[in-house]
């Protein structure tokens, strides 16, 4: 009874683990830029002092979703969305080079030009600083232009421009931290046929229904797996007083 107890109990921990990548695709529906992950299960053959024959279970995440998610108006200057295939270099914390697909940008204290979550923007000589400015504008080829504060409305000066990248999606991988990187780890050139759009932001691509449903037929399998570990008990029970009895 006990190796049907723990074919029954992996069952439930790794169903429990899928659920857990489901969870956070949902957590994740509002989060501008976000990339679902990918999960699937496959058996595992016990090998032992007898024959393969059970088999236990195993949840992996094999990947991540890379199609777009729809663009949404916010009209901000600083807010801006990659345009088909690309995406925008950022610093990780780390020190790597890693990409997003849209970025709420904003521009600290010291002028360095950062995502909504504080990563430094890189451009064409690493991260970007932008000069104390009336007006800034972001172009379609990711170059950032400034009215200078003092300067007369029609004196626009380039300043840098966004590092645009546009890597096989193949090649791509979410790390443990949720960053988007190279899987090899090394940087990549710059792309300057890859566009943005000022004014808008990417949504996340996960889609409330199927995750919904995914989470609903990992539950009844919970359940499933729970039950047959109660007649795994309640067998071992039967035969312990059969042995009682004899």
């Amino acid at each position: 009874m006990d190796k049907m107890l723990y074919v029954a109990m992996t069952g439930a921990s790794q169903n429990a683990r899928a659920q857990q990548a489901h969870a956070n695709n949902l957590a994740n529906l509002s989060t501008t830029g976000f990339r679902r992950d990918f999960e699937q299960a496959r058996s595992m053959q016990v090998f032992g002092d007898s024959f393969p024959a059970r088999v236990y279970a195993m949840t992996e995440r094999p990947g991540t979703d890379f199609t777009s998610g729809s663009l949404q108006e916010t009209g901000r200057d600083l807010d801006v969305a990659v345009e088909g295939d690309g995406w925008i270099a950022v610093q990780a914390p780390d020190g790597s080079e890693a990409y997003v697909r849209t970025g709420s940008l904003n521009i600290d204290t010291l002028g360095m030009l950062r995502t909504g979550d504080g990563l430094p923007v890189l451009g064409n000589a690493g991260p970007i600083a932008i000069p104390p400015e009336e007006k800034i504008e972001i172009g379609h080829d990711g170059s950032i232009s400034i009215r200078a504060l003092g300067e007369d409305p029609n004196v626009v000066v380039t300043v840098d421009r966004l590092k645009l990248v546009n890597p096989d999606p193949q090649q791509l991988e979410k790390g443990t931290d949720g960053m988007i990187r190279m899987k090899d780890g090394q940087p990549l050139e710059a792309d300057a046929a890859v566009r943005v759009t000022s004014g808008f932001l990417e949504a996340s691509n996960v889609n409330a229904v199927a995750e919904m449903t995914s989470m609903l037929a990992l539950a009844r399998q919970f359940e499933l797996h729970v039950k047959m570990m109660r007649t795994a008990e309640e067998d071992g029970a039967a035969a312990a007083r059969v042995l009682q009895i004899s």
